[in-house]
């Protein structure tokens, strides 16, 4: 009876998709039923086998190891906000230094690799072949895979240029996708505190949940001559139509870094701080009453949706409102250790997966943030006036990730 509730659960977050959908009948249905039986089998040999999850670790090593490079010139800078495993003197690294401050070297690296013709020519050739499987353009499939390994806030930054050439409903799309990224970083600490099996499960299968919320809530139609991959042109050439020198265009690029961390920042600070000041005066209303309570109210079906009993499902709604106020590691560090490892196989499956993600208020804020920093006026008014969408997009690619996951485990 529990398989049969979570191949409902799977149909019911589908058709939450449709509901919502802002253009009905431009859903691509033959691209979606394509992704649903990748992620089907993705599900089924990630949780078969461990060769699939070894390839996703070793991606995840080789980014990690990106942001550690980055960590050597915050050092020189900022000793003390770095921890002593990479050469400082911190206890612990805050989120400025972990989240934020790697961009200022990941940014003009991709940059770099912009201006010399090498990242569009990469996304170009992955991208037509992932667009070839997922029926999506080619920039939005290969960011899918991007944001799954950098990060947000550093996959928004790398790709400026061609936010900055793509039209506004194109952004928004990917402003959707950017609740569901994790960070390569941090998969290790993920993994010392939920089993691992399923953390490196959830980001493949992460990538492709991605896609089909988005492609279903904000449909694009984008015809050929505009799926193409932007190089430094109009915005790396001076007045004279030459392209601007190469030490010039790194210098604005840095700036551009540094100012865009300035206003995520201070985004990140102000939607906390909201959430914290609703959960006060709901709070003095009747103590028990807070934004994690309402969420865990509302998130019961769905969670009993999952194929759980319902005292399991209770757990699981309570957790995942908790998880959606404040962040993955919070929910991480209450259940790390016996907690989890005490709960049936299925229940620990599919809450591992659920948290496997940054998709929470806090995140909200750093993407309308990134965005503010990156794009002209239009673009960012769409995203504001959808962040209902953006949360949206963030709990329906859990939920369906969660829910593909936890058909192989019982």
């Amino acid at each position: 009876m529990y398989v049969a509730i979570n191949i409902l659960g799977l149909v019911v977050f589908l058709a939450i998709g449709f509901l919502f959908s802002k253009k009905k009948k431009e859903i691509n249905w033959k691209s979606i039923a394509i992704m649903v039986v990748i992620n089907l089998f993705l599900a089924w040999f990630f949780t078969s086998f461990s060769v699939g999850r070894d390839a996703v670790k070793a991606a995840a090593d080789g980014f990690n190891w990106l942001v550690q490079v980055a960590y050597q010139g915050i050092v020189f800078a900022l000793p003390n906000w770095v921890t002593p495993d990479f050469g400082g003197t911190a206890k612990s690294l805050n989120f400025i230094t972990s989240a934020l401050l790697p961009i200022l070297m990941i940014v003009p690296m991709f940059d770099i690799l912009t201006y010399i013709g090498f990242l569009p020519w990469v996304i170009k050739w992955i991208g037509r072949g992932l667009s070839f499987i997922t029926g999506q353009p080619k920039f939005e499939s290969f960011f899918a895979v991007e944001m799954m390994f950098l990060g947000n806030t550093e996959v928004l930054a790398i790709s400026g240029i061609q936010l900055r050439q793509m039209n506004a409903q194109r952004n928004l799309t990917l402003a959707m996708m950017s609740m569901s990224c994790v960070t390569a970083s941090i998969l290790g600490a993920y993994t010392q505190m939920v089993p691992g099996q399923f953390v490196l499960t959830a980001v493949p299968i992460n990538i492709i949940n991605s896609i089909i919320v988005t492609s279903m809530l904000n449909p694009v139609k984008v015809p050929e001559e505009e799926d193409t991959i932007a190089k430094v042109g109009s915005e790396g050439q001076d007045a004279d139509g030459k392209r601007e020198p190469f030490f010039s265009f790194l210098g604005d690029s840095i700036l551009g870094a540094g100012k865009l961390i300035l206003i995520i920042v201070a985004n990140v600070i102000a939607f906390v701080a909201l959430a914290a000041l609703i959960d006060k005066i709901l709070g003095a209303f009747w103590k028990p009453l807070s934004l994690e309570s309402i969420l865990g109210v509302i998130m019961f079906p769905f969670a009993w949706l999952m194929g759980l009993p319902v005292d399991q499902a209770w757990t699981l709604s309570q957790d995942m409102g908790l998880k959606l106020v404040t962040n993955e590691f919070v929910v991480m560090g209450k259940v790390a250790g016996g907690v989890i490892n005490g709960y049936d196989p299925h229940l620990r499956a599919i809450l591992t997966v659920f948290l496997t993600s940054f998709a929470n208020f806090g995140t909200i804020g750093m993407i309308i943030g990134a965005f503010k920093g990156l794009v002209n006026k239009e673009k960012n008014e769409l995203i504001a006036k959808n962040v209902g969408y953006l949360l949206l997009s963030g709990i329906l690619v859990s939920l369906l990730s969660a829910g593909f996951v936890g058909l192989f485990v019982w």
